[in-house]
């Protein structure tokens, strides 16, 4: 009997506290869904890839060679135990329209390795059809049926085609990144293109991929992934072991031809000779002869020998996807969210379970009559609290399962699927239930919902009976700071001083509606900070540290006047500075960085004007004679500081330990800066001139791709690599991650909006009596709600202050959790973040207020001066 009749106590308690139960299922459920859809965003990003890279049969391996691959060469490699093998060949080609650098390999058929993704159109059939990659747009007016052409090559059986589709490859994940490098044109690959294999005119092949079946385990991206990589490597050397060895040798065949024959013609010629001799036909002009074929014998051995130093042994070359264009910065953006995940859901989450905890406890506090009732009945403590137990855990199962729905399916796709529009070829979203994180989020939940019933009815029950049936004494008036201020508080209305009164006479409500709207403030605060900090790192880099336009490096055989004669034809061209520049590793403590840009000056002053280096406090810094300057994540890294000695090692092998002397700002990629009376004192050599830092007026894409071919052509560069390329990469980097922030703006803004709702909610049921009080004595209800209106306004003013210093603090600290071995992130938030985060705010309010004052118009004045006190 006594079942029924508390289920029907629940059942009323839900009806009549309708909005607050609505309110906390809404916290919850905002709770979880930022907790599993954005930590689930990052998985969302390497399952996509993987699988649409694993569809498309991406090589695992690919294995280049300098002097090419031959049929034994492929042999040798279908020996890998469990292998997907397949050999390709491809060429640089010019497009005769503007001089582009196509990279065009030969197609056979779609169904081994590095499958191309159709975009429209379709695959080519005959010798006269080609597929353009679907960048090749930005280059040219190309559409389906119109012709193509290539400049006089070589290496293609035809230059004219017809374009029958356009096509995406997996080998370059992310559409916006560089297609390569290349030794034609001006040195840089603008697209891609397939043309049937029997076009690509050579007698080698370029590489030979591998694939390996389930290597992945779902995830391209991850250590474990890249360790069975390496395994597999270790297995392909094995097979083909001696293989260099024996192409030098074929090259040796090859080259030495011409040579070997003259040689056995001479050596059987001076054979006969000498058996002439030995039948006694001996004469002068045998002498003579033989004297003439000795000396040839001489001369095509010595040709001999020099060939085969020339031919020097092939370098056999191991990539993998994390070599490819792109990849690993695709990665990088999964593991940056992935860190952005692991501490925003979290505080985001703290936030409202901490609401939520309040708000439960103040419901059974509210109820303290209806316990002492049930419990003078002769209830136990078991069945007075059922019904508690049963609303929290209501609340938290129904909230869990909404956040756990919406937030594993909405978010992740969502921000895949956007940022694959803009940026990526991965735009179909592989959603994998992380169910680790929808357990957690539950049990969170439960704490914050269950866990409060256990905190408030325990310490309810321990009162008796009579105790809690009847109402709280009101908390004592005190005298307030303010009232000490007596020209002031004597100034103030009566209605101000009762609400500065209330605010410091209920300190935990006051503190708790800070905390409130603090924390959603600052998180909206945080969202516009992430967005600036990530877009300022660009800005930053290349405007007040990077200020050269372009680096040109120079060929074994180029000069710098060569350089500057091309350069001062062109009407961009401002100066340049000569420098030594290498790519080289550094180490220290057990730690190594690779990839390290290496800049050694011509003359000491020779940076000025062409990079900023300065300390993170922006003291300007000269480099010293002895030592080395390195940027500061290069710095962390290896856990250096100013003094530690640190080892630089060259790509030609030479190794050097130097003390480190200056840290300097920098934010994207890594910097050594060295003298060259440092470096000949550190490595015992003179530092070799083989660039030239470039300064040059706003110039177009097209303009800066003339300028790389002439300097390529007839400069004596090998490549030029401009300034203005890594920044447009970095932006497109930076925009793909525009949908996340947006998403955690918009949350953070929902869970200050019900934040502000809860917790105005609560005021106004706790305090029901005593509005009712005053309006009985004749307040109008625009003044009982500025009664609590104005106290609102106070704390979300204080709040927003607050949220401003949160929001800088934690915006702060994910920036050093998604700092990624290349990108360090400056702590960015432009006044519209701080603005839109207080209107938003105040917005939130005004509703709030709106909403209480259509509220407390209808309270029922009798019942609320009744007993009972909700």
């Amino acid at each position: 009997m006594y079942q029924s009749i508390l289920n029907t106590m629940l059942g009323r308690s839900i009806r009549q506290s309708l909005g607050r139960f609505i309110a906390i299922i809404l916290i919850i459920m905002l709770g979880v869904l930022v907790f599993v859809g954005v930590k689930g965003i990052g998985p969302a990003y390497t399952d996509s890839a993987t699988t649409m890279v694993d569809q498309q049969r991406l090589a695992d391996v690919t294995l280049t060679s300098t002097a090419g691959l031959t049929k034994a060469d492929l042999r040798a490699a279908r020996q890998v135990k469990g292998a997907q093998v397949m050999a390709a060949k491809s060429v640089f080609a010019l497009a005769s329209t503007d001089d582009s650098v196509v990279a065009v390999s030969g197609y056979t058929n779609n169904r081994q390795l590095n499958q191309i993704i159709v975009k429209s159109g379709r695959l080519p059939r005959r010798v006269n059809e080609i597929v353009l990659d679907a960048r090749a747009r930005d280059y040219g007016r190309y559409r389906i049926g119109s012709t193509y052409r290539f400049a006089k090559t070589s290496q293609l059986k035809r230059r004219t085609y017809r374009v029958v589709g356009f096509v995406e490859s997996p080998q370059y994940l992310d559409s916006t990144y560089n297609r390569g490098n290349a030794n034609i044109g001006n040195g840089q690959v603008a697209y891609f293109a397939y043309v049937t294999a029997s076009n690509v005119d050579v007698d080698v092949y370029t590489s030979i991929g591998f694939y390996f079946a389930g290597l992945t385990h779902g995830n391209s991206f991850s250590d474990a992934y890249q360790n069975r990589v390496d395994d597999k490597v270790v297995a392909i050397k094995r097979a083909l072991r001696g293989r260099a060895t024996a192409r030098r040798q074929e090259l040796i065949r090859t080259a030495s031809q011409k040579v070997d024959g003259q040689l056995s013609e001479a050596r059987a010629t001076l054979q006969q000779l000498d058996q002439a001799s030995a039948a006694g036909a001996t004469s002068a002009d045998v002498t003579q002869q033989r004297t003439k074929l000795t000396a040839a014998i001489t001369q095509l051995e010595d040709a001999q020998r020099t060939i085969k130093a020339k031919v020097a042994k092939p370098t056999l070359s191991y990539g993998t996807r994390h070599d490819l264009s792109g990849f690993a910065d695709y990665g990088e953006s999964a593991e940056r969210i992935a860190a952005i995940g692991n501490v925003f859901p979290v505080f985001f989450f703290l936030i409202a379970a901490l609401i939520t905890f309040t708000t439960i406890s103040r419901m059974v506090a509210e109820d303290r009559s209806q316990l002492g009732t049930m419990k003078a009945l002769g209830y136990g403590s078991v069945a007075i609290s059922r019904n508690y137990y049963i609303y929290a855990l209501l609340a938290a199962i129904i909230g869990t399962t909404l956040g756990a729905a919406i937030g594993s399916e909405l978010l992740p796709r969502l921000v895949v699927q956007m940022s694959g529009s803009n940026t990526s070829i991965v735009r179909t979203a592989v959603i994998n239930l992380q169910w680790s994180n929808i357990a957690l989020a539950l049990i969170f939940a439960l704490i914050a919902t269950v866990g409060a019933v256990v905190v408030a009815v325990t310490t309810e029950l321990r009162a008796k009976p009579a105790e809690l049936m009847q109402p709280k004494a009101p908390k004592a008036g005190k005298r307030i700071l303010l009232e000490r201020i007596t020209p002031l508080w004597r100034r103030l209305s009566f209605n101000r001083k009762v609400s500065y009164r209330n605010l410091f006479r209920f300190k935990s409500r006051m503190v708790m509606t800070i905390i409130g709207i603090a924390g959603g403030a600052g998180l909206i605060v945080t969202g516009f900070g992430i967005r600036d900090s990530i877009s300022g790192a660009g800005t930053r880099q290349f405007n007040d540290i990077i200020r050269y336009s372009a680096v040109a490096t120079l060929s074994d055989k180029g000069t710098p006047a060569q350089a500057r004669k091309v350069l001062r034809q062109n009407q961009h061209y401002q100066r340049s500075a000569t420098v030594t520049a290498n790519t080289v590793k550094v180490q220290a403590h057990g730690h190594s960085v690779g990839s390290v840009s290496f800049f050694v000056p011509t003359a000491t002053n020779n940076l000025t004007g062409y990079v900023n280096v300065e300390t993170t406090k922006g003291q300007s810094i000269r480099l010293p004679q002895r030592g080395v300057v390195l940027t500061q994540k290069a710095a962390t890294t290896l856990d250096a500081t100013v003094g530690s000695r640190v080892t630089i090692k060259l790509t030609n092998g030479r190794s050097a330990k130097v003390r480190v002397r200056a840290i300097a700002q920098n934010y994207t990629g890594q910097f050594a800066y060295m003298t060259k009376s440092g470096y000949r004192a550190a490595f015992g050599r003179s530092a070799q001139t083989n660039a030239l830092l470039v300064k040059t007026t706003a110039q177009t894409a097209q303009q800066r791709r003339h300028l790389a071919e002439q300097l390529l052509r007839n400069g004596g560069v090998i490549n030029t690599s401009y300034a203005d390329d890594q920044r447009a990469t970095l932006e497109q980097m930076s925009s793909s991650m525009d949908t996340f922030i947006v998403i955690i703006i918009v949350l953070s803004g929902l869970l200050s909006f019900v934040v502000l709702y809860n917790l105005t909610n609560i005021n106004v049921s706790e305090r029901m009596r005593e509005l009712s009080t005053i309006k009985v004595l004749g307040f109008y209800d625009g003044e009982v709600t500025m009664y609590i209106v104005r106290e609102n306004i106070i704390l979300t003013v204080v709040g927003i202050l607050a949220g401003f210093l949160l929001g800088n603090g934690l915006t702060a600290f994910i920036l050093r959790q998604a700092a990624s071995a290349q990108i360090v992130f400056p702590l960015i938030i432009h006044w519209p973040g701080y603005l839109l985060a207080a209107v938003l705010t105040a917005g939130f309010t005004a509703i709030v207020m709106w909403v209480t004052h259509r509220r407390l118009q209808r309270v029922d004045m009798v019942e609320a001066l009744a007993a009972r006190t909700d």
